[in-house]
């Protein structure tokens, strides 16, 4: 199979046949088209030409194209479309996508789509998903799923199995209940075929079955399933009932969204934004911590201004501040960058206090063979030992209180149920710049007793 490649000739094509209305060489063009690459074109067009396309094809096809556009382009499609239209496109959903499509609409909107829905059973089931918080195990599992009571026998249970499949997309595993619906274990497909027909689930399934709450969130679900290698988790709600799955496909666009905002907030973006969104957002995503940068600045200057004597007398000792706030800034951020990696991959073992220790010692090590190296240079380069030495004891210094930073201020926001992500970048780097300067001039002044 070739990959698809988007490029500017092919939406070209597909925008000059929209405007010529030749809709049969349009849906003959996207006829063998997979969903996501359809979405892709669709996220170049004029939302007039994506809502062609939307009407224009098969729901079984558009309703999974819907799931993957961006927001805003799906926003501006379902504006266009009617309540009876969005309709047919839930139905072609599995519940989870379903929902979260409904709940992206006006409410005045949304119970007259819920209206015309055919299949009553999934409209319940995408209104009982809605009642779930977003950011939950809840709001994130499908109610599709095979289950089978543990006091049935095999022949029922196949029986039975055979209705469900035909609304599950895929089977990933077959959940045993009792009479209440509670969760007790998981049935083997091969078991299931081996055992006489009379048998009853309850003398052949298997009793260990790991599952989520509804109230999880998503994040430690990702974790609980990457650990145990798992494809889908069963939901259960506060009783033990079993109420839905979390399949593999939804954890993957969790870890990405959570990779994503991680990444930005290191880069010193306090909001989820993208490079199409409008200047006034991105403004106010970057500004905050361009500020904290420009209030650093200014405190590291008034810091200098309070050595200005020392540094008239000892020129050479302004040269080398913008080395040791580079040095102070990178350690931090390697140091937190470890830290807040480890905390996201939950493989983080032992105290705060043991992982400190190492880190001192990390930075104890590396600053001392920097420090030789910059002593050795400093000192031939300008011949002042004593100076050489001030400026070499005090890049030990910045990076051992760099390393400290950047592996505190981590782990203080974890045990507080701060995102760990918000001391990388500019925070660590604006402060580790102030302790910085700070440090190397007091030490140079105390080394060179002025």
């Amino acid at each position: 199979m070739t990959p698809f490649k988007l490029t500017e000739e092919l939406v070209t094509e597909i925008e000059q046949l929209i405007e010529n209305q030749k809709d049969t060489e349009l849906v003959s063009l996207m006829e063998d088209m997979h969903y996501a690459d359809i979405a892709e074109i669709i996220d170049e067009l004029d939302e007039r030409e994506a809502t062609h396309i939307i009407k224009l094809l098969e729901s079984d096809k558009t309703s999974d194209v819907l799931t993957e556009l961006d927001n805003d382009v799906r926003e501006g499609i379902l504006n266009n479309l009617s309540a009876k239209e969005i309709a047919e496109e839930l139905a072609e959903l599995d519940t989870d996508d379903a929902a979260d499509i409904v709940g992206e609409l006006p409410s005045d909107i949304i119970q007259e789509v819920i209206s015309e829905l055919e299949d009553r059973e999934h409209a319940k089931d995408i209104v009982d998903l809605l009642r779930y918080d977003e950011y939950s195990a809840g709001g994130l599992m499908a109610k599709e799923l095979v289950k089978v009571k543990e006091d049935w026998t095999v022949l029922t249970c196949v029986k039975e199995m055979r209705a469900q499949a035909e609304n599950v997309t895929r089977v990933h595993s077959i959940y045993v209940v009792d009479a209440d619906d509670k969760l007790k274990g998981r049935l083997s497909l091969k078991d299931l075929l081996t055992t006489s027909t009379t048998t009853h689930i309850k003398d052949v399934y298997i009793p260990k079955v790991d599952s989520v709450g509804v109230n999880e969130k998503p994040e430690e679900v990702a974790k609980i399933m990457s650990k145990y290698d798992l494809e889908a988790i069963p939901v259960v709600d506060e009783i033990g009932r079993l109420v839905g799955r979390i399949t593999i496909d939804d954890i993957v666009d969790v870890i990405r969204e959570e990779a994503d905002k991680d990444y930005q907030m290191a880069a010193g973006i306090s909001q989820d934004v993208e490079a199409d969104d409008s200047i006034w957002q991105l403004t106010r995503a970057r500004l905050p911590w361009l500020f904290l940068g420009l209030v650093g600045g200014v405190g590291a200057a008034a810091i200098m201004g309070s050595f200005e004597e020392m540094i008239s007398k000892h020129a050479i000792l302004f040269f080398f501040t913008p080395l040791i706030a580079a040095m102070a800034g990178n350690v931090g951020v390697q140091s937190s960058a470890i830290i807040v990696q480890g905390l996201a991959n939950d493989d983080l073992k032992g105290s705060v206090g043991n992982r400190l220790i190492k880190e001192m010692l990390l930075a104890l090590l590396n600053g001392l063979a920097l420090a030789v190296v910059l002593l050795l240079f400093t000192w031939f380069w300008k011949g002042d030992f004593l100076t050489s030495l001030a400026i070499s004891l005090s890049l030990v210094a910045v990076i051992l209180v760099a390393g400290f930073i950047g592996t505190f201020i981590p782990l203080f926001l974890h045990k507080r149920n701060i995102d760990p992500a918000i001391a990388t970048g500019p925070f660590i780097t604006t402060s580790n710049d102030i302790f910085g300067i700070l440090i190397y001039f007091w030490i140079a002044k105390v080394v060179l007793g002025i």
